[in-house]
């Protein structure tokens, strides 16, 4: 009997991605692989390259170097291929304030290509989703934050892509907003989905299965949250785990 092919379960490889602006280097030969129906996330504070290394996974942003496959696409040869594949949120809600909930939804139908024969039927289920079937018809201005990032989300879903990548999406909402946001992270990720989400909120770390912890444009820290605490010592935080792990990149570079 010949070799069985096995199918890839990764979602999303890097190898040695590198990306440049000038002398500035914002992502540093950083490489990770993210599995099939993972929840995975990119830790940091502001200005870690976490967002420039999602833009470059959408397909947004050429790579300078190294080596990144999404969805089985090459992000710098393939970046159409990969939009196609993916669910993208931005941090600022990528939204018209002057349409009403259904008309945004039904406007990112359009965009991402959902066949008309699926557009009514996927709308409902968006705004059953989202906890938005008796605010349709509301203008999406007056909505809350939290409202807001779940409409988002729906819109940024409805091709119903294999890949979601949610860029600091709870950045701005109360924290009960930002749980419930989690609970649909969660029900997209038991239904198949690949979750890629970028925070810089520490107990958010402890919401996914794994996780890179990133500064100065490299990854510092990989693995499960147990694991990344379990290493630093018992009765550890994420917290602590960041500070050590940023303390010993310090002490390797030389500062």
């Amino acid at each position: 009997m010949g070799n069985v092919q096995q199918p890839d379960q990764r979602a999303v490889v890097v190898d040695k991605l590198v990306k440049r602006f000038g002398d500035f280097v914002a992502v540093d030969h950083i490489s990770l692989t993210v599995g099939k129906g993972e929840i995975f996330c990119f830790l940091g504070p502001n200005g870690a390259g976490k967002s420039t290394t999602i833009r470059i996974l959408c397909g947004l942003l050429a790579p300078t170097g190294g080596h990144a496959v999404v969805a089985g696409y090459d992000v710098a040869k393939e970046s159409e291929q990969v939009k196609r594949s993916i669910g993208y949120m931005s941090q600022k809600f990528s939204l018209y304030d002057d349409l009403t909930v259904s008309e945004n939804i039904e406007f990112f139908s359009g965009i991402y290509g959902v066949e008309k024969a699926r557009r009514e039927s996927r709308k409902e289920e968006i705004l059953k989703m989202a906890g938005l079937v008796d605010r349709r018809d509301d203008a999406t201005g007056l909505l809350t934050g939290g409202w807001k990032q779940r409409l988002a989300l729906g819109c940024a879903i409805l091709h119903e892509p294999p890949i979601v990548f949610l860029d600091e999406p709870t950045s701005g909402v109360d924290p009960i907003a930002r749980r419930h946001f989690w609970d649909l992270i969660y029900e997209m990720a038991e239904h198949g989905s690949t979750v890629f989400v970028t925070t810089h909120y520490m107990e958010e770390a402890e919401y996914c299965q794994r996780l890179a912890l990133m500064n100065r444009g490299k990854i510092v820290a990989l693995g499960a949250p147990d694991e990344l605490k379990g290493e630093i010592g018992s009765g550890a935080t994420m917290e602590d785990v960041f500070v050590t792990s940023i303390e010993r990149q310090e002490a390797e570079e030389g500062q």
